[in-house]
Parts: structure tokens; sequence; C-alpha cells
């Protein structure tokens, strides 16, 4: 079973929200969909505000503008053909992941979603990083949006594409 081993909450905002049981969630329905069952993972989530996450981004992208979500796997685990799915963690650590509350609040009132199900979509959509998914390429994109679609649906939440 995953274990988010760690949910540091940076700003009271979310503590509104119950990030830890949302992430928990969120992290068992990504692993469970990437085929990631029966393991003791470890994922470390960090609920901030967009001043920090821009910080962040700033000195791990080079883009000193604030995001909804970044996260640093702890492996390198591309596949080596667009479309095809990531090596497997050796494991237990996965990476750490970074969210912020006020874009992540804006974009759920601007796409009229629930609050809840938008940072649950963004926290699978981090895990999946953390697995070796991205979604420059059109195929990894394919692949990677499948994925979400599908475990988005095991928590009851809607195709948010």
């Amino acid at each position: 079973m995953p274990d988010i081993s760690d949910c540091v909450i940076e700003d009271a905002r979310w503590e509104a929200c119950d990030l830890p049981s949302i992430a928990e969630r969120a992290t068992r329905a990504a692993l469970a969909i990437a085929g990631l069952q029966g393991e003791d993972w470890e994922v470390v989530v960090m609920a901030c505000d967009d001043a920090r996450i821009a910080t962040l981004n700033a000195d791990f992208r080079s883009k000193p503008v604030p995001t909804n979500v970044l996260s640093w796997p702890a492996e390198a685990l591309g596949a080596a053909t667009a479309g095809e799915t990531p090596l497997a963690p050796e494991g237990p650590e996965l990476g750490d992941i970074a969210i912020a509350f006020e874009t992540c609040e804006a974009e759920a009132r601007d796409q009229g979603i629930e609050f809840a199900a938008h940072v649950a979509h963004l926290i699978v959509h981090a895990v999946l990083h953390l697995l070796g998914y991205d979604h420059i390429e059109d195929a990894d994109a394919t692949l990677m949006e499948g994925l979400e679609i599908k475990a988005l649906a095991s928590m009851g939440i809607q195709n948010p594409y």
C-alpha cells in the first residue's frame, strides 16, 4: 500500500481541505493504475503558496513564476521510446511534490470544478511524473492523460480533459 510518508503544510489554507487525505487517495489511485500495488511507496507532499512555488520553479526550472504543482522524482524512470511505459521504480522512495494553494484555487474556480477534485487530479498527475511519465511528446501525453483519467475515475472524479 502506498504511504504518504509526510505531508508538510506550509500554508494554513490547506488545512480546510484535508490535503493529507486527498494526497493519500490520489497517490493510491495513481500507483494502482500504474500497476504498483503491494509496496510501501513513499511520497512527500509540500502544500505551499504561490510565492514559495514560484521560488522553487525558478530554482529548479528557471521559470520564476507560480505553477500549480511541481515534482522531483527520486529516480530517473522515463521510457526509452515515446508512448511506452517508464521503468519500474526500485522503491520505496518515489520523490517529492509541491502544490500551490492560490494557483490551484484559481484553476478550480476558472474551470468550475470542485477544489478537492482539482487537487486530487494534480496529485495524480505529479505522482505519475514521479513514476517517469511525462507529456512532452504527444504519445507520452496520450498515455499519461489516459492513466490520469482512469485513476480519477477510480476516485469518482470526472475526466478533467
